[in-house]
């Protein structure tokens, strides 16, 4: 942040002097999706020195703008009025495609005599980050996101019904120079785009499967990390939609292909961000007892927060045997096929892979889950259970019933609102709303038939 972000009349001022016009903001919702509109810079003079008022119907409604009927925080009875939002300043990003209007990202505003909103999942986050530093602890983190691209517009899909699609790329060719020369123009484009708008894109490759590509974000502070992520999956999209291209975040848009994931790497620091606090080099994997008990806590608590990073019906048909994704609540040092794979290193290398959040989830609710529940662990002291060895799908099912993950989202729901943990770090009114936003989810896909019905069951039953 800079000085001119903390003062916000030298903040206007200078941008008016840049001959700025607009500003454009967004406010993520409760499944991640970037909400925002245009503003005048005298509306934005105004609002960087208070709030506004939004129309609270972005976190009533679901990915397609259908209004919950099981939620209470916006529905008809209330009347969708404006809800408080206020810009975080130190945000700003410049777009390369609209250089003169200044990016913003916002959320909503703590009601009176609250520190955090109930709802807001940027706020959610904040609340467990202030958790850490009244432990003592900062938070380092960084995301890593698998997309596959597609040679289609949202028009072409929609008339295909998203069936017979054509990848941008063919056939399986991870970690290819061949594909990612090919297209060189194109990507470095990219990689220019995430490093004007500061996204901390460190490391970009294809993967394996047709037309899919891996990009690492560097490690930051925690709510940083998670804007940064935010930033990451909105404007891929809006990039490539604008070379005529299609990229998706599912979870697992083919039966034929693994999932894609949204891996959440975390550590600990000292409360001035200078100190690592996971690291022993004497230790097993060099895990000090702070990351011991993190780890113990993920592993406890994973499957009551399964629903927040792993919030969509799609999501869970990543979470199955040989789709490079955990299928219980495993970890080990160095494993890729453990929920929670711990990375040894040197002191500030050392950290946790969250391995289970798919590339759809939410980060705000990504992080919160996985930092929440490593801090559960260091002030319960949970010493996690022993490591995974191996393949870990061939010990599943040999664990105890609470280490499974739920199979579906309507199970993973009943988990969440169940969870006392997660009454505890994230409050009542976050877990009863997102419950609620995930029954919905789930009623949804139960009414609709799908294709695999349809092959199965129309002639021969």
């Amino acid at each position: 942040m800079t000085d001119t972000d903390r003062d916000p009349a030298r903040l206007v001022d200078e941008l008016a002097d840049a001959g700025v016009r607009r500003i454009k903001l967004g406010i993520t919702d409760i499944d991640g999706v970037l909400r925002g509109k245009y503003l005048t810079m005298e509306k934005f003079a105004s609002l960087a020195r208070g709030s506004a008022g939004f129309c609270d119907c972005i976190f009533g409604w679901d990915v397609a703008d259908q209004l919950y009927d099981n939620a209470t925080f916006s529905s008809w009875d209330k009347g969708f009025p404006d809800a408080p939002y206020r810009l975080d300043l130190s945000t700003r990003r410049t777009i390369p495609f609209e250089p003169d209007t200044p990016f913003f990202l916002g959320e909503l505003v703590p009601r009176t005599g609250e520190r955090f909103h109930g709802i807001c999942p940027r706020n959610l986050l904040r609340r467990v980050l202030a958790d850490a530093e009244a432990m003592g602890f900062a938070v380092k983190a960084g995301f890593e996101y698998e997309f596959f691209v597609f040679d289609e517009t949202p028009q072409s899909a929609r008339e295909k019904g998203y069936r017979d699609l054509r990848p941008f790329t063919p056939g399986m060719f991870g970690y290819s120079v061949l594909r990612a020369s090919v297209h060189a123009e194109l990507h470095q484009e990219f990689l220019d785009l995430c490093e004007t708008m500061r996204l901390g894109l460190e490391g970009y490759h294809t993967e394996t499967g047709p037309g899919v590509m891996e990009a690492c974000l560097r490690a930051t502070s925690g709510l940083e990390a998670a804007d940064r992520a935010v930033l990451f999956k909105t404007f891929t999209k809006v990039f490539f939609q604008r070379k005529g291209l299609l990229p998706t975040f599912m979870a697992r848009w083919s039966k034929d292909y693994p999932g894609q994931s949204g891996h959440f790497h975390v550590s600990l620091w000292d409360e001035s961000a200078d100190t690592p606090r996971f690291h022993d080099p004497a230790a097993a994997g060099g895990m000090n007892e702070i990351m011991r008990w993190f780890v113990g806590g993920q592993v406890r608590y994973m499957p009551e927060l399964c629903a927040m990073v792993a919030p969509t019906v799609n999501a869970y048909s990543r979470l199955v045997e040989g789709a490079w994704a955990p299928t219980a609540a495993t970890w080990a040092v160095d494993n890729r096929t453990t929920a929670l794979r711990v990375i040894p290193g040197g002191p500030k290398a050392q950290r946790v892979e969250y391995r289970l959040a798919a590339a759809d989830a939410n980060p705000y609710l990504v992080a919160a889950a996985a930092i929440a529940s490593g801090l559960a662990g260091i002030r319960e002291k949970i010493e996690p259970p022993a490591p995974a060895e191996g393949n870990a799908y061939a010990v599943q099912d040999h664990l105890p019933a609470e280490r499974r993950l739920p199979p579906t989202l309507r199970a993973a729901a009943a988990r969440f609102s169940a969870s006392q943990m997660a009454r505890a770090a994230f409050g009542d009114e976050f877990v009863d709303h997102f419950t609620a936003t995930r029954l919905w989810e789930t009623r949804q896909f139960e009414r609709a038939i799908t294709d695999w019905e349809l092959a199965r069951y129309f002639e021969i039953i």
